[in-house]
């Protein structure tokens, strides 16, 4: 017998070890040899990583569509795997140093800090790839790789190796994104913009030559000055036209620096001039290759001032007293050191103004420090030829985003590409597989050996080699992924198999990071695109619609959801709410609410066991004469076809929705309430089908909603298969149900019929407040014989289902009664004596009248352009969601006076 209540908790363990024992997810099992291959590769979590809702979303999208194919009988691989996490991972090894007061990084050396790393990792980390089994994901993990394996790292020097032989890679020096604590370049994407309220200072310079006369620039880094090399003015602006040419004296340093003109500068802004400091302003370095401007480097590697013996900083300054206090600045903190200049500039009446100034400042994601714009040497990658190809596969549909609209990020990007900066200043990595000779000449090599060979040729005899410090950026090996574990560079069975991939289902913050990149590379080294679809998934915002962060205290912990309520409600909960382009408003109600469909369909299953509903061998839904069971069975297929067509066009809520109702409203609360008179009744052929049925039915449910609520289905399909004809497989392997575009239309015309009278009959009851446990006459008004046909053989139920009298027929509408159109035929509802009509017309007016003011004021916030551009995202969208509901139940107001409208 079937224990009371589904206890997640008690079951999902056991379902996956079942899972594991079956080889259920395993790729390439014997007997989908000859099926067709479908293949997702993860988005490799990181190694440190931990599930957060963004993964249980992505994770929970990748495992519907792999269960799903699964099922349609397809050899699928979903290839797992995580990421190195380059920057991330080496923080947390040297916290944990730190914390046990152990040797630092840099006092271990290279080698021994290496050998922590990889300890660390055996131990601890990887903890995500149980988190995501716990969530009931289907990977092959059989298959699992890391991005530092020793394959996938053979894949990246072979890449690296063949786009250095190509001219594509190659090393230049260029200013970077630099963490002054990580004492690495970074990505853009791990650049994190932060308001910070600072100032704006107001400089003076000197036009050189003419004695009281200064051009004012505005800056918010005054340090930044040391290293400035022209200061930019707009080519036609009137002010500074005759000073074009002539030069100013930097102040503090003496050197003597042009007045360009360049359309950067912007006559409005400010004074309508600008500082350009090439060697620490991204912008400014682009000003500066413009007008061949000297590049003066006055920062170090941890943002300290460095001035003493700086040949660029010191060429063209003038010695002095002024000079000596800059240089006394020398190995001072970037931000010290700015106190001290503006001390100087103000001594020197050089200070215009300062003001408070509220601005954006660059920070390291993981570091949190400013990060400084900085110049120094990098390998690059030109990627400009390998995105010509990927915008051209997508632009020849080979690639499809989903939704479309995705297409146009990814080629604004792709178009207006810049060099990939793929260095990073970091021990834990893939090395550079490059060595130095002696007079600094590069030897780019798959290994020391060929590196070596390569030089002695070179010099004519052996000579010392050093090896490059530098690893890749983590994105360079993830770009190889969809390629690189199936066994890249080998031709493995599997790379022939399975590439391109299928789908990739990722997030749209890193389509330029990641996506265009796997594009590039997979296209340049397997000459075809890595995957076929790339859906592209919304964010899991809080109930309120604010983007969830430590700081506001809004984050909800996946984990802790599937502890109280079970994977299964979770996962049914994102997978419901992914509608596509549009973020998800996560609260713990709607998991509640769907942890109340997982207990739903328990209660059925048990419904089923006591009153006797066995699986029968052979049994067909044609097979089905009474028009209820007729009518279940085509609405299980209709709904089979809703599910399937929803899934293949990505559209998961529309997916869940469709099983949901299905399930629910046709299932639980009408079918198996119509067929109680059957079951209770006397036993026969009617009871006997009912029960085949309501058993066929229960396997189908338990395969539609497979995809979405694993763990539940499993354990039912388990416990079903106990008796009738033994389980040919577990469910995750069992075929997908056969899907209709539409049900039975004869048994559909009764059965439905019974729903939507019954249905209008309540919903009338509600909004006339007719008391609950009065029974209301009904009357039937010009009835047609198919109509009382239908009463004499439903008369028990209607009566039962919507608490009603006496049923009767009238050529006319009876005074004081409420009409109801049910599919083109007239009901009526005599109320007069039950409720006060004229009352319950002013209650309904009234509350329609509230409704209508409502709309308005919402309707002049939304057309209020001040509003829309100063309240918070999640504000917006509050308002517009009142709206909807408001015009909702406005519509059921409207339609319920209607009703009253025709009642004397």
């Amino acid at each position: 017998m079937m224990d009371k209540t589904f206890e997640p908790g008690a079951v999902e363990a056991r379902i996956s070890a079942v899972w594991e024992k079956e080889g259920a997810f395993r790729a390439g099992r014997e007997d989908r040899a000859g099926a067709p291959p479908y293949c997702i590769v993860i988005p490799p979590p990181n190694v440190t990583g931990s599930l957060h809702m963004g993964h249980a979303l992505n994770n929970t999208l990748q495992d519907v569509l792999c269960r799903f194919e699964r099922m349609r009988g397809k050899d699928v691989l979903w290839q797992p795997g995580m990421d190195h996490a380059g920057i991330a991972t080496q923080m947390v090894v040297e916290r944990q140093l730190m914390e046990r007061q152990e040797p630092s990084r840099r006092d271990l050396g290279r080698e021994r800090f290496v050998e922590r790393v990889w300890a660390w990792k055996e131990q601890s980390g990887g903890a995500i790839i149980n988190q995501l089994k716990r969530l009931g994901a289907s990977c092959d993990w059989s298959r699992e790789r890391f991005t530092m394996d020793e394959g996938l790292s053979q894949a990246v020097v072979k890449v690296f190796v063949a786009l250095h032989a190509e001219g594509l890679i190659y090393k230049d020096k260029r200013l970077v994104n630099w963490d002054p604590r990580f004492l690495t370049a970074i990505s853009d994407l791990e650049v994190q913009q932060v308001e910070v309220k600072g100032h704006l200072w107001h400089i003076r310079y000197p036009v050189e030559g003419e004695a009281g006369r200064f051009i004012t620039v505005a800056t918010t880094r005054p340090e930044t000055m040391l290293g400035d090399t022209a200061v930019a003015v707009h080519p036609e602006d009137e002010r500074y036209r005759d000073l074009i040419g002539k030069n100013v004296v930097l102040p503090l340093v003496g050197r003597r620096i042009p007045i360009v003109a360049d359309a950067y500068s912007d006559p409005e802004k400010g004074t309508g001039a600008v500082k350009i400091t090439p060697a620490h302003d991204f912008n400014d370095f682009d000003v500066g290759k413009r007008h061949g401007l000297r590049l003066v480097n006055v920062l170090g590697p941890e943002a300290e001032i460095m001035v003493r013996d700086n040949e660029a900083f010191l060429e063209g300054s003038e010695a002095g007293a002024d000079l000596e206090a800059v240089l006394a600045l020398h190995g001072l903190d970037r931000f010290e050191a700015r106190k001290r200049i503006v001390a100087m500039l103000e001594e020197r009446e050089l200070l215009a103004a300062i003001e408070p100034h509220t601005h954006m400042v660059p920070h390291g994601d993981r570091s949190g420090v400013v990060i400084e714009p900085w110049l120094t040497d990098q390998w690059y990658l030109d990627v400009k030829p390998l995105a010509e190809k990927a915008l051209a596969a997508v632009r020849a549909g080979k690639t499809r985003f989903v939704p479309e609209t995705w297409e146009k990020t990814y080629f604004q990007w792709l178009e207006n590409i810049e060099p990939w900066g793929i260095s990073r200043q970091l021990w834990w990595g893939h090395q550079i597989p490059a060595w130095y000779g002696p007079d600094g000449h590069v030897f780019v090599a798959a290994g020391e050996d060929e590196a070596r060979s390569a030089a002695a040729r070179h010099y004519g005899s052996e000579v010392s080699l050093t090896r490059d410090e530098d690893v890749l950026d983590t994105w360079f090996s993830s770009a190889l992924w969809p390629f690189s574990t199936l066994g890249w560079p080998d031709k493995t069975p599997e790379l022939a198999r399975y590439y391109p991939t299928s789908t990739l289902v990722t997030g749209f913050d890193i389509i330029f990071f990641w996506v265009a990149r796997m594009m590039m590379m997979g296209i340049h080294f397997m000459d075809d695109v890595p995957f076929r679809d790339v859906y592209i998934h919304a964010l899991v915002r809080d109930e309120k619609g604010a983007k969830m962060s430590k700081s506001k205290g809004n984050v909800i912990d996946p984990l802790d959801l599937v502890e109280k309520y079970g994977a299964d409600a979770l996962r049914f909960t994102l997978a419901a709410m992914a509608a596509q382009g549009r973020d998800i408003k996560l609260s713990t109600q709607r998991v509640e609410g769907y942890r109340n469909f997982a207990t739903k369909i328990w209660n059925a299953a048990r419904f089923a066991e006591m009153n006797g509903c066995v699986r029968v061998a052979a049994f067909t839904p044609d097979q089905a004469t009474l028009t209820l069971n007729r009518w279940i069975l085509g609405e299980c297929g209709a709904a089979a076809g809703a599910v399937t067509a929803a899934l293949e066009a990505f559209k998961f809520n529309e997916a869940a929705g469709a099983a949901y109702r299905f399930v629910w409203n046709l299932f639980c609360d009408w079918y198996l309430e119509l067929a109680k008179p059957v079951l209770q009744g006397e036993d026969g052929p009617a009871k006997d089908e009912t029960r085949a049925t309501i058993a066929f039915v229960l396997d189908e449910i338990c395969k539609l909603l497979h995809p979405f609520m694993p763990f539940l289905t499993e354990e039912l399909w388990a416990i079903k298969g106990e008796e009738g004809p033994a389980r040919e497989t577990i469910l995750a392997l069992a075929s997908w149900p056969e899907a209709k575009a539409a049900g039975d239309a004869e048994a559909e015309a009764e059965i439905g019929w019974i729903i939507d009278l019954v249905s209008d009959i309540r919903s009338a009851r509600a909004e006339t407040n007719v008391p609950a446990g009065a029974q209301v006459p009904l009357v039937f008004v010009g009835a047609s014989a198919g109509t009382r046909a239908r009463v004499t053989r439903w008369e028990d139920v209607l009566r039962r289902l919507a608490r009603l009298g006496d049923i009767s027929y009238a050529d006319a509408v009876p005074g004081g009664s409420i009409q109801l159109i049910v599919r083109g035929e007239v009901a009526a509802l005599p109320l007069a004596g039950l409720v006060d009509l004229a009352a319950e017309r002013v209650r309904l007016e009234k509350e329609l009248g509230k409704l209508d003011a409502d709309i308005a004021r919402i309707d002049a916030k939304l057309a209020n352009a001040d509003f829309i551009a100063r309240a918070p995202e999640e504000v917006v969208e509050e308002q517009k969601e009142r709206r909807e509901a408001a015009l909702l139940r406005q519509g059921k107001i409207r339609e319920a006076l209607a009703r009253l409208a025709g009642a004397a």
